[in-house]
């Protein structure tokens, strides 16, 4: 069968499940090859868990100077590994990041772009939210090998041990000045939640929260339910809660199997980065607010009273009480 091309998204140390979600849907299409960008050494680290999830071949695209260079050393992976095996399709994640990557390897191979794709048939048929999720449309690329950016929670990962070669993958020099280098790291405080992409569960507060203070329910939710914290604009732009958390047309794409949004009207902005959510749960005063039309279950009260209320139910049961 033709390789699927499948960019891993990684830390260095640890697949993220963005990734094994990509081997998934790539096993629609054809054969799953694992695309590793890194420093020497990371794909020994990483290849064990990629062939555990079906990555038949894994390409080896490391240098010394691939973590100093933003998009770029993946660009130039994907191209080379893209004319080397001519693949039914490119996949990548449809964060920040992988968004960048995928516009600029479908300038270079030539190739038509899909973007924010919540699923994909064995055609090469997908299915995307459009215009700030106002539509579901279902596309198919007719140029050149399809870039396909899959939005995270889009696919459940399935293990699928197989045995996986390895390939080396050389990588261009990158030009300093036609590329952005990395000057600074600092590490973002997350404590033990899941990152929001990679959540089951998230719980989203928004302004009817208060303020800062307001968010400690929102977060005493989440953990009792083991998921991750969300916020809308408003509440980010308000600051009540850091922008890395926002979810949103301008902010994470998040599709997980439970979202609660807590004092979230529903603003489009908000909703286009959430509607693809398995349930949704929406907890607002206003009986008129937009969320509400879009939520699975609506509770109409005060979040300060539900979800405290469901705090201590999840945390009983949890306990065996």
């Amino acid at each position: 069968m033709p390789e699927v091309l499948v960019l891993v998204d990684h830390d260095g140390e640890r697949v993220h499940r963005t990734t094994y979600e990509l081997l998934a849907a790539a096993r629609r299409l054809g054969d799953p090859a694992a695309v590793v960008v890194g420093t020497p050494g990371t794909t020994g680290r990483l290849g064990e868990s990629l062939a555990r999830h079906g990555a038949r071949s894994v390409h080896a695209a490391e240098s010394a100077e691939a973590d100093e260079f933003l998009a770029t050393p993946a660009v130039d992976a994907l191209e080379r590994a893209a004319r080397e095996v001519s693949p039914v399709a490119v996949l990548v994640s449809a964060t920040t990041d992988g968004k960048e990557v995928a516009g600029r390897l479908a300038a270079r191979l030539d190739a038509g772009l899909l973007t924010d794709v919540v699923d994909v048939d064995p055609s090469g048929v997908a299915t995307q939210v459009v215009f700030g999720g106002s539509y579901t449309v279902r596309s198919q690329v007719t140029h050149g090998s399809p870039v396909i950016a899959l939005r995270p929670g889009s696919f459940e990962p399935q293990e699928c041990p197989v045995e996986a070669r390895q390939r080396g993958l050389a990588l261009p020099p990158v030009d300093p000045a036609r590329s952005a280098r990395v000057t600074a790291r600092r590490t973002a405080l997350g404590g033990d939640r899941p990152g929001l992409t990679e959540a089951a569960v998230v719980v989203s507060g928004g302004r009817g929260v208060g303020g800062v203070d307001g968010f400690k329910v929102v977060e005493e939710l989440a953990d009792a339910l083991g998921g991750a914290v969300g916020a809308s604009r408003a509440a980010v732009d308000a600051g009540y809660y850091p922008h890395q958390y926002q979810v949103g047309q301008t902010g994470k794409s998040v599709s997980p199997q439970l979202y609660i949004a807590l004092g979230i009207s529903g603003a489009i902005q908000h909703l286009a980065g959430m509607q693809t959510s398995k349930t949704i749960v929406a907890v607002n005063k206003d009986p008129e607010a937009p969320i509400l039309d879009l939520a699975d279950f609506g509770v109409v009260g005060d979040l300060f009273t539900v979800a405290p209320g469901l705090t201590r139910e999840v945390t009983a049961r949890r306990a065996g009480r």
